[in-house]
């Protein structure tokens, strides 16, 4: 097969026409630009949200296929959340501080914990997916996601004080719904109890009630799966139907020790 042959059979194989690898790239540049307006001490705000703006008429122009969708417009609406979704950051750096004895400040959770970034950024990408800008949301989590083992749908509806401790693997589903004062540990799943496509209109994740603990690797499936307020999930845990409020469940482990008798 000669080069030039190669080279169109590459071309009339590359089938989607509004696949730009930049558009990745610029989201990252933008989530990054946001999360230091928001937060960094040094980076002046006024300043940095002309950028900002600059920076999603780029993100415009690569994202919006469809004429139809007024991605035009939704810079002003966006900015106008902002500090709305700063005050609920604080909220969860503080409900952070406020359960972790292993934290010494705020400025530490802003700055070392994934489970702190993953929010912040599920957060600011959640604004722009209940706005129905495409594509973009989800990028912002899924860098997110890369950086912190973090995955969390920006479709996904969390309240206020939400605490996310160590954070690695942990999986919120897009239809999750959880209220306040919920705290999830390390590989908390809360996943679909089924995986088909014609139930993607439909709610597949769990509802989890205001103060809420779940320790490590609790698995939580299906939409209409609800743990009460109040109630502790603890770790290993696999719940596929409702917990009622103030309930503590605890998955038992069976330990078997098998000892070698000694051979003289």
């Amino acid at each position: 097969m000669s080069k030039k042959s190669t080279i169109e059979k590459i071309i009339l194989h590359k089938k989607q026409p509004n696949l730009r690898y930049r558009l990745k790239e610029e989201t990252e540049v933008f989530t990054n630009k946001l999360f230091y307006t928001l937060f960094d001490v040094d980076t002046p705000v006024e300043e940095n949200l002309k950028i900002l703006e600059s920076l999603f008429d780029e993100l415009v122009g690569l994202a919006c296929w469809e004429v139809d969708k007024p991605c035009t417009e939704l810079w002003e609406k966006y900015l106008e959340t902002l500090p709305n979704v700063l005050e609920k950051l604080n909220m969860d750096a503080e409900a952070t501080v406020n359960c972790d004895p292993a934290s010494l400040s705020t400025e530490e959770v802003y700055m070392a914990y994934p489970g702190f970034y993953a929010i912040a950024i599920y957060r600011l990408a959640h604004e722009l997916h209940k706005k129905g800008f495409p594509l973009v949301p989800r990028l912002m989590t899924e860098y997110a996601h890369r950086q912190t083992g973090v995955d969390i749908n920006p479709g996904a509806v969390i309240g206020d004080s939400f605490h996310i401790d160590h954070g690695t693997g942990v999986v919120i589903g897009e239809t999750a719904i959880i209220k306040n004062d919920v705290k999830i540990y390390q590989g908390v799943t809360l996943g679909g109890l089924y995986v088909a496509k014609n139930l993607q209109k439909t709610k597949r994740h769990p509802t989890i009630e205001s103060n809420v603990t779940i320790y490590a690797n609790a698995t939580i499936l299906g939409g209409d799966t609800v743990i009460g307020e109040n109630s502790t999930i603890g770790g290993n845990a696999w719940i596929t139907s409702s917990v009622p409020a103030n309930s503590k469940v605890f998955h038992t482990s069976e330990i078997k020790i098998k000892t070698t008798p000694h051979v003289s």
